[in-house]
């Protein structure tokens, strides 16, 4: 575990324990295998980038419902015919050395059921962000993050604007396959005839 000096603030009554942070990598210095150690061990969404652990925000109650009907859906339509797998967060996907992010919605086909490990995905063919508060983080940095690494299609579902956009990656630069909103189905390039009725959607939560 890699360390560095730094003096610490007084961690008296009413204040954080600051000392508990030595215990830990200073950010920039989290190897990958100490941010999956920390990743098992909390109940909190955590991720990685450029060897700094970001912690983020637990998602609301109608954000959790958004993503359990995304996944029950998804789960109904590959089942039958075993088209791969589904998971939800917390379950972290590799982009790279240094980068692990947690989809809400993550994909893998059939044939690329040995990108799933125990503890992290390497790869994915289908991942899904349900807009935050931090709307940037999901608009702009996990967009160009998925792009980066390779995966061939991301959805992004909006409940402010009530509206899911599917981007594919065409050229190694994602294209808007389609924008959904109210009274449209949203529809998959990865899987096909894979397709959700974005008024449902948000009428569930």
């Amino acid at each position: 575990m890699t360390t560095m000096n730094h003096p610490l603030p007084s961690s008296g009554k009413g204040a954080p324990p600051w000392a508990i942070a030595k215990l830990y990598p200073t950010q920039g210095y989290w190897s990958e295998n100490e941010f999956l150690d920390l990743s098992e061990r909390t109940n909190r969404i955590v991720e990685m980038v450029d060897g700094c652990v970001e912690v983020l925000d637990l998602p609301n109650l109608k954000h959790q419902e958004i993503i359990g009907f995304l996944y029950q859906w998804l789960r109904d339509f590959i089942r039958p015919d075993q088209l791969g797998k589904v998971v939800v967060a917390a379950y972290p996907l590799r982009l790279n050395a240094r980068q692990f992010r947690e989809p809400d919605v993550l994909f893998v086909l059939t044939e690329h059921l040995s990108w799933f490990g125990e503890k992290f995905a390497t790869g994915a063919d289908l991942v899904i962000e349900v807009v935050s508060d931090d709307r940037v983080h999901d608009l702009e940095t996990k967009r160009s993050e998925y792009e980066q690494a390779g995966i061939p299609e991301y959805w992004i579902v909006d409940p402010r604007d009530r509206r899911i956009t599917v981007l594919q990656l065409v050229d190694q630069t994602y294209k808007v396959a389609g924008e959904y909103g109210e009274g449209g189905r949203a529809t998959s390039v990865v899987l096909p005839g894979f397709a959700l009725d974005v008024s449902t959607a948000f009428s569930e939560t």
